[in-house]
This record gives C-alpha cells, structure tokens and sequence, in this order.
C-alpha cells in the first residue's frame, strides 16, 4: 500500500505545476523518510531483541514453564528429603588463620630426603614424583616420620588444623598391590600416643580406615571405623585425595576431600604428631602437608551449658554477692574482648536477664605488667567493654555500673605468670 502511495506521489509530481509540485516534492520526502524510518526502527528493534535473548521466547515459553516447574519440584524434594543437607552439613573444614609448618616439596630434590622431615624412630623416606607432583615416599617397611620444628615434642597448639593428600589408585583387579596404610599418630607432652587416624588400601582395590582418641584425663577413649561403603562416592581413583584434621580444644573432627568422616566432642589434647607406614605400595607416601593454628569453630552446647553456668553464677551471688570470672579474655594491651570470652558473657547475660532487677558494678583487673598510669584507664575500658557486649546479649545496662580497678586489688602473686593469670579477671559485683 505504501509502496503505491509513493507511485501516484511521483506521478503527480511529474505533471503537477511547479508551485503545487514543490509542495507534492516536499510531502514525497516526507513519506520517503517515514518510510525509511520505519523500517530502521524493525531492524533495531530486531537487533535488541537477539541482544536481549528475546528471539524465540514465544517458542521456548511452554519449554521454560516446564524447566520452571521442574526446578521447583526439586527445590521442595530438596528442602523434604531426609538427609539432603548432610554433605553440606559435613562440609565445615576451615583451615587455621596461621601457617605453622606446610610442605609442597616442591623444591626439593627427587631421590633425596625431604630437608624439612626427620626419622622419628624407624624408616625412611625420599621425594618422588606422581603425574608430576612432588611428595614424601616411603620406603620399604614400617617407616614414622615427623617435622623439623623448633619444640619436637610439644608444637600443636590448642586450636590447630593439619592436612595433607594422598595418592589413591585402587584396582579391583590386580591382587598384587599389597597393603599400604598410613597413620596420622598424635602424642601428648609424656610421649603416650592420645590419637591415630589410619586409612589403608586393601587388596583388590578396597579401602577402610579408622580413628580413634583418648578421653581426658584417661577416661577410656573412642573410635570409628569406616570401610569401602562408605567412602567410595568420596575417595578418587588414581587421583591425589586431600585429608585433613581440625582441633579446636577438645573436638577433633576429620576430613577426606572435604566432608566429615569424624567428629569427636571431647578427646585428650595432642602436642605432637608423627606420619607412620606399614606395607609395601608403589606410591606410598604424603603431599602438601599444612600445620596452622585456628580451626573450625567450637560448637557448644548451649541450651543445656548455658542453663547450668547461669546457676553456678547465682549460686556464687548468692554465697558470696559477687561472681569472679577469669574466662572473659582481651585481646593483650586492649580493651577488644576475643571472641571465646563472648561463651562466659552468654551465661552471665542468661543469669541477669532471669535476675532483671538486680544491679551490678562490673570491675575490671589488671595484673601489675606495665605502669597504673596504663592499667586503670585500661581497665575502665575492658569493664565497659563487657557492660557493652552485655548489653548486646539483652541485658539492661541501667543495671550495670563499669568500674576499673587496674591492678590495685591483686587476689595472687603477680611475680608468677601463674598469679598473673589470676589477677586478670572481672567480677560482678551485686548492689
């Protein structure tokens, strides 16, 4: 139609006057350029809408209903089935904040002993290469290997992780492979062993391992077994496994290739550890080995913990009007409380928050280390510290008074470290 518009303009331009012809020029631009225009504008539009994925909407739109649908289906088995947030769940691993001692053996020489390993009591050792990454192999026989460290026998701090990887190859197979099994062993500051995490390769590609740890103060101790079931949607065939180890306190947790094998709440703490073999493998032996201080968080169990330190603070109250506490910790030099005092704070919140007309003056104490002129404006900081996180739990801070002491009122000999440890302290005292 347009097309035959334009045809009649031009035709009547050709025999139009001049004056009347100008004016038919002027309106044949025009529909020229409307024209023009339209079509520019089908042809952007149509470059945006491939640019905005918008081609082909219209035929995929009953396809992504049924994507859409398909996908929230899952979601809501996702969020029912029993058990879906277990590899999640098992998946906490963090490594510690503070390198203590790592090996990649990376510039070490092949067919030499690692520089930074010693022969604990028996064996050898000598760096190799597997698919072209350095590690630790073991010799023939029983072979226990530790680190060089400055203390040898007591360097694993109180929180701590360790890691290492291992290479697995298991063929059903082949039955002359042997047995290989290597042993994390862990010892406290007497030397006796307190833990030992095993994994093993078995004949005809099977594999199993086991951890066990003492109890403190000799109560006994706990294991865990695990055999091939359990792993084998785990481990990689002929491939470098990564393990690990996290121990923070008491709870020793374990790791294969980042999910959870093992969570132990209360075990003995270790000072050292030392790498033992037994067997005869072609590629027996460790890599990447990485000590560092930190771990997974503590979990508590506050419900129940919580419920019975808010009755060991009333019963102090109510014996003596006042609860002394040496387990609200700060940071050295300031008033930053670290974070396991907030664990104290908590049951002190608990019993005031049950008491809420009870008035209390929160004293802070310092031991006698550096001059007054630091430790009583350090003081009054660290006892407003704690009305501050108290607050923050709930507690009303019209109740609680800060008052620092500094080290004017020492309740032990602050020429031990021993004393000095106990003058640093804070209590609640009720008004």
């Amino acid at each position: 139609m347009k097309k035959i518009v334009l045809l009649m303009t031009l035709i009547a331009l050709a025999s139009a006057p001049v004056s009347a012809q100008n004016l038919l020029e002027r309106l044949a631009n025009r529909a020229k350029n409307a024209a023009e225009q339209n079509i520019g504008n089908k042809v952007e539009q149509g470059v945006n809408d491939v640019l905005d994925g918008k081609v082909g909407k219209k035929k995929n739109k009953d396809k992504n209903k049924k994507e859409e649908a398909a996908a929230a289906e899952a979601a809501a088995a996702t969020e029912t089935a029993p058990g879906a947030q277990a590899q999640n769940v098992k998946s906490d691993f963090v490594r510690g904040s503070v390198i203590l001692f790592e090996d990649d053996f990376a510039n070490e020489q092949v067919g030499e002993f690692p520089s930074k390993w010693d022969i604990e009591s028996e064996g050898s050792a000598e760096t190799a290469i597997i698919n072209g990454k350095k590690y630790m192999n073991f010799t023939e026989g029983s072979n226990t290997l530790q680190p060089l460290m400055t203390d040898m026998k007591s360097y694993l701090p109180d929180v701590f992780t360790l890691e290492w990887d291992v290479y697995c190859q298991f063929d059903a197979e082949n039955y002359g492979l042997g047995q290989h099994e290597l042993q994390m062993m862990f010892f406290d500051a007497s030397n006796a062993r307190v833990g030992t995490v095993r994994f093993s390769f078995r004949d005809g590609g099977d594999a199993f391992g086991y951890v066990e740890c003492d109890k403190p103060d000799g109560a006994g101790s706990v294991d865990v077994s695990y055999g091939w079931d359990s792993i084998q949607d785990i481990i990689k065939d002929r491939a470098w496994n990564h393990f690990a180890i996290s121990f923070n306190k008491r709870a020793f947790k374990y790791y294969i290739n980042g999910v959870r094998i093992v969570n132990f709440p209360n075990v003995a703490a270790p000072c050292r550890f030392v790498i033992g073999d037994v067997g005869d493998y072609a590629y027996r032996g460790v890599a990447n080995v990485v000590l560092a201080a930190g771990a997974v968080d503590l979990y508590e169990r506050k419900t129940t913990d919580l419920s019975e330190a808010a009755a060991a603070v009333e019963k102090a109250i109510a014996e003596t009007g006042k609860f002394v506490t040496n387990n609200i910790l700060f940071e050295t030099g300031k008033a930053t409380l670290k974070p396991e005092s907030m664990e104290e704070i908590q049951r002190v919140a608990e019993y005031m928050k049950a008491n809420p007309t009870a008035r209390f003056e929160v004293q802070g104490h310092t031991d006698s280390q550096g001059s007054d002129k630091i430790n009583d404006p350090l003081s009054q900081q660290r006892a407003e510290a704690v009305v501050k996180a108290l607050e923050e739990q709930g507690v009303d801070p019209f109740n609680l008074r800060p008052v620092g002491k500094g080290s004017h009122e020492p309740v032990a000999d602050n020429g031990t470290e021993e004393g000095r440890a106990q003058n640093r302290r804070v209590e609640f005292i009720k008004k």
